[in-house]
């Protein structure tokens, strides 16, 4: 973004990469499948790069609310200080941070999720899915992230992307509005489990194993580390894999 305003141009969107996306090798993944569809389709982007700090949300949802106020307030003055007005999260905690609980700060920006972003690539004709591609015909089952399905009802455009992907979606027995947490949600991504019977995300990878589906389509980078550790623990990373749906199309399209 830096970069940008030097020569005194503005992106079309500011691309908010994340912590998981900046850190986590897996979740790097998904983030350069996301920017590879941005280029292909010709949206100038841009990143904040190291002026990107945590939204806040792990921390507000741990009960810190001044380490929140204190991060969200550091980046609405980065943002306001490039006049950024759109904005696309690969995440959904922090396009639910982004949208909902920056404007009582004074951030105000229009916020979208990536997968909302796809579906109107595709409705537009901009992103053109091939036909045949590695997933024609192919069981897939789709994880609504609590964030994104139940927390701001984001259901359509996911299952809409897939749809173009040409395989057979199957749905889990919880999905929707009664979709199953993957167990990272509310900062227990960063602590350890209260005792119990068992994990969620093994339960809830239980139910993927149950839909037959040999792919697990995701939307959030914590879920697609939360489940892919579930699969480990039931031996079934050999059989199903699991991608966001930026790697499903990328990989369909074999850019």
């Amino acid at each position: 973004m830096a970069e940008f305003a030097a020569e005194g141009r503005r992106p079309e969107i500011l691309f908010w990469v994340g912590c998981a996306g900046s850190y986590d090798a897996r979740a790097q993944k998904i983030m350069v499948a996301f920017a590879k569809i941005l280029n292909e389709v010709g949206i100038e982007f841009a990143i904040l790069g190291n002026e990107e700090g945590c939204t806040g949300d792990p921390a507000r949802r741990a009960g810190n609310e001044f380490v929140f106020q204190m991060s969200a307030l550091q980046n609405i003055e980065v943002l306001n200080g490039y006049e950024v007005q759109k904005i696309v999260a690969a995440c959904p905690h922090c396009f639910n941070t982004l949208k909902n609980e920056y404007p009582a700060l004074g951030g105000n920006y229009d916020v979208m999720h990536h997968t909302q972003l796809l579906q109107q690539l595709i409705n537009e004709g901009r992103l053109k899915l091939q036909g045949g591609g590695a997933f024609e015909g192919k069981k897939i089952t789709y994880h609504d992230s609590c964030y994104l399905g139940r927390g701001n009802d984001v259901y359509e455009a996911p299952r809409a992307v897939l749809e173009a992907l040409d395989n057979e979606l199957v749905e889990m027995k919880r999905s929707r509005t009664k979709g199953l947490c993957c167990g990272a949600g509310g900062a227990q991504m960063f602590k350890e489990e209260e005792d119990g019977s068992h994990r969620i995300n093994v339960e809830r990878v239980r139910e993927v194993v149950d839909t037959g589906a040999t792919i697990l389509a995701a939307n959030c980078p914590f879920c697609t580390i939360m489940m892919n550790d579930g699969l480990k623990a039931e031996e079934k990373e050999e059989e199903i894999m699991i991608y966001d749906l930026a790697e499903l199309i990328v990989n369909n399209n074999q850019w």
